[in-house]
């Protein structure tokens, strides 16, 4: 469960991100028709001489800088994971098409349902970029990162308990964690975890149960865990498992790698690999322009025209790994407890002022007519991505004004003057929090506001405009915090599809 985790899960379904392909049905449109890509593209080619010294160049499309975590354990942004991803993402395990958890990568995985074990089995050539071993503490480590109450990291959650000893150590009345146990020592390469049940999850990659990610204990043990984000260990001298290591970056800007030579697996044919920051607004000139070979992060979809017939280039994508979603203030996390506190009298507590909220929306006309088909508007937790679970028959939140006026009148909201008033006869003013981006995200995000106030509902965007990324998280993130009522944001996903890991109580 994530630290600051004070927001309504209910209309998280309420729009989907750029990426997502979330299908819906609704008694008054038609359910929106979808853009078809290829997931993959192979070069017919062969490979020159000129391959020995061979460059690649990629573009993070984002409206603002990254914010410079290496240390996968502790991002909690995609931005981060995109530009730094070349070095691996400390990934320990492989998984095949279905996400199921296979042998070969850096570390295998077997479970044990009569002892109730995961081990964790290291491969002997694995080390980091500067040349250490990985060992067996790298692995339990991270569980010491996610669990410790003064950490930045944003994983623990009632899954993580499952794991015996955790909770003890989360709440300090154990400086250990029982449940991992080494069979050769911690400079070994097996761990063992002990769990107190096994889940049919822990096969998958993504899980809520494994932490899937290795952390470089020698390279950060002596920075304390409340300090690692901001560690030069983990800014400025990171170490990798990946097939390239960082050479240079300019911090939020763009990162350069080069191969890793300590890499267990296959040297990289390509032997330099740049990623650069470029906005929203200048992605499509950016690549017609043929200063970049592919992007991270998506191009807006918005974009989809312009950049499709784009010659020397092949778009390809497939559903995301994430959503977009409506977020309500309706409490605080107590940093004295850990504990999330709703308040007893929240402006946005009334799930029906909620509700009404999402049905005032004609997200369908928005994205086929803005967004040009590439996007769909979600409707439940469940990405369509995967398909056995994916509830495609739900209808979600479809656009009915007149719905949306009723279920305000039967909460007690009554007009006075042009706006509702709270239940209780008080002022009702919401503060809207979004972020800068796109011009066509912006006007989105304009028309969702002139939508609610065609309601009834007396919304402001906070601060009067849209927020920069790393302010608009910098409020979310307060344990604490009244500037914002409503906000939009995208959700990244595991790929494993029981969501408790974000929306469980502890």
């Amino acid at each position: 469960m994530l630290k600051v985790k004070k927001w309504s899960a209910l209309c998280a379904i309420g729009i989907s991100a750029l990426t997502l392909a979330a299908c819906s049905s609704s008694k008054n449109t038609a359910a929106p028709k979808s853009i078809s890509m290829p997931t993959t593209y192979s070069a017919t080619g062969k490979a020159t001489k000129s391959g020995n010294d061979s460059t690649v160049d990629a573009a993070e499309v984002t409206d603002a800088p990254f914010e410079g975590i290496t240390l996968a354990v502790l991002q909690d942004n995609v931005e981060d994971s995109d530009v730094y991803s070349p070095g691996g993402g400390d990934a320990l395990f492989k998984s095949n098409k279905n996400f199921k958890i296979v042998n070969g990568g850096l570390a295998n995985l077997k479970l044990d349902r009569s002892a109730k074990t995961a081990t964790i089995t290291i491969r002997k050539n694995a080390r980091w970029s500067n040349g250490n071993q990985v060992t067996a503490k790298d692995v339990e480590y991270a569980y010491e990162i996610i669990a410790n109450k003064n950490t930045s990291a944003q994983q623990y959650s009632s899954d993580s308990t499952n794991l015996k000893g955790l909770a003890a150590y989360h709440t300090g009345k154990a400086k250990t964690i029982s449940g991992i146990t080494y069979p050769n020592g911690q400079n070994g390469k097996q761990v063992v975890l002990h769990f107190k049940r096994l889940s049919p999850a822990m096969q998958y990659s993504g899980n809520t149960f494994i932490w899937g990610t290795v952390v470089p204990y020698a390279h950060i043990k002596n920075v304390k865990i409340s300090k690692l984000s901001s560690s030069p260990a983990i800014r400025k001298h990171p170490v990798f498992v990946g097939p390239y290591k960082l050479y240079h970056q300019v911090d939020g800007e763009s990162t350069n790698w080069i191969p890793n030579q300590y890499y267990w697996g296959k040297q990289p044919k390509v032997k330099h690999v740049n990623i650069q920051v470029v906005s929203t607004t200048n992605a499509a000139a950016a690549f017609k322009a043929k200063k970049y070979d592919f992007a991270l992060g998506g191009l807006p979809a918005s974009q989809y025209k312009s950049v499709k017939k784009v010659s020397g280039y092949s778009l390809v994508g497939a559903p995301s790994l994430s959503y977009g979603y409506f977020g309500f203030n309706l409490g605080y996390f107590d940093t004295k407890t850990n504990q999330n506190v709703m308040y007893k009298h929240s402006k946005m507590g009334n799930k029906n002022l909620r509700k009404a909220m999402m049905y005032a929306l004609d997200l369908d006309k928005v994205n086929q007519k803005m967004l040009n088909g590439v996007q769909w508007r979600a409707n439940t937790l469940i990405p369509p991505i995967f398909k056995a679970y994916a509830d495609t028959k739900n209808p979600g939140f479809p656009y009915n004004m007149k719905k949306a006026k009723q279920l305000l009148k039967s909460a007690g909201y009554k007009k006075k003057g042009k706006w509702y008033v709270q239940p209780n006869g008080k002022k009702l003013t919401i503060s809207y929090g979004v972020m800068q981006a796109s011009t066509a995200a912006e006007s989105i995000d304009q028309y969702q506001v002139q939508q609610w106030r065609k309601l009834g509902l007396n919304v402001k965007f906070t601060n009067g405009r849209p927020m920069e990324m790393n302010s608009f998280y910098s409020v979310l993130s307060q344990p604490k915090q009244n500037k914002i009522d409503v906000f939009s944001g995208g959700w990244s996903l595991t790929s494993e599809p029981t969501p408790t890991q974000f929306y469980s109580g502890l």
